[in-house]
């Protein structure tokens, strides 16, 4: 499989032979199931106090004083260590024991990981997933996008090469959050947008455009390439990425 390798003005400089990984079958339960590994990872294990809202003096009336049977402290009337009282235990705790980390073959990681890869230049996949895009996939730029420094140049080139609708896109779907995320750090939800993989540095200067990830081949993993579980993520590959790729 080939893949035209075009400037950041637009020409074509040559035809590059894909990596065999780009040919992997499509696989999106063990994308799932790679992607869920990895998020499992990030859960901060917490739980109470086995004792909480237990340590009390309260015990049980039992029956002939016309009140509920339910624990009451020594020295007056109010109920206490149950669910329902103020200040007893929690009814279903979060429990330390429980297991957060979800497992993963190390094999069927790997394939999910060059499963991820394959369906990211399908077309179908892509448009699936909502991206905007002219052109047809790969998108493979020369080795000179990695060297640009400015946010605007990297518009110009993403402009060239019909990807920059996509960040629009990613920009207009910023909105307020519904619920408690917004007074935890997490009040803003927005689309993502183009990935763009590089092989040295990762691209400083696209890192403020809306929904777009940078990173290198080494930090690519199965959920930069499936966000939310779902393959097909509209990919922008530098030559020199494409070829330390074989390596992965």
């Amino acid at each position: 499989m080939k893949a035209q390798v075009k400037t950041i003005e637009g020409g074509v400089v040559k035809d590059i032979e894909l990596p065999a990984l780009f040919a992997e079958a499509y696989r999106p339960d063990l994308i799932k199931k790679a992607v869920m590994a990895l998020q499992s990872t990030r859960r901060q294990p917490h739980g109470t106090n086995p004792f909480a809202g237990i340590c009390s003096s309260a015990v049980g009336w039992g029956s002939g004083r016309g009140s509920s049977h339910v624990p009451r402290i020594k020295n007056g009337s109010r109920a206490a260590k149950v669910p329902q009282a103020k200040g007893g235990r929690e009814a279903h705790p979060p429990k330390v024991a429980k297991v957060l980390i979800k497992e993963i073959n190390q094999k069927e990681k790997q394939k999910a990981f060059r499963s991820a890869v394959a369906a990211s230049i399908c077309e179908e996949l892509i448009r699936g997933r909502g991206h905007i895009f002219a052109g047809a996939a790969p998108f493979v730029l020369e080795d000179k996008f990695e060297s640009l420094d400015k946010t605007s140049d990297v518009i110009t080139a993403l402009t060239t090469a019909g990807l920059y609708g996509d960040v629009e896109r990613a920009k207009d779907s910023k909105k307020v959050k519904a619920g408690r995320g917004k007074m935890r750090g997490r009040r803003f939800k927005q689309r993502k947008s183009l990935l763009i993989v590089t092989s040295g540095t990762p691209l400083r200067a696209a890192r403020n455009l809306s929904g777009v990830d940078v990173v290198t081949v080494d930090q690519l993993n199965v959920e930069h390439l499936a966000p939310g579980m779902l393959a097909g993520r509209l990919t922008v590959w530098t030559e020199s990425a494409i070829v330390s790729l074989e390596g992965r």
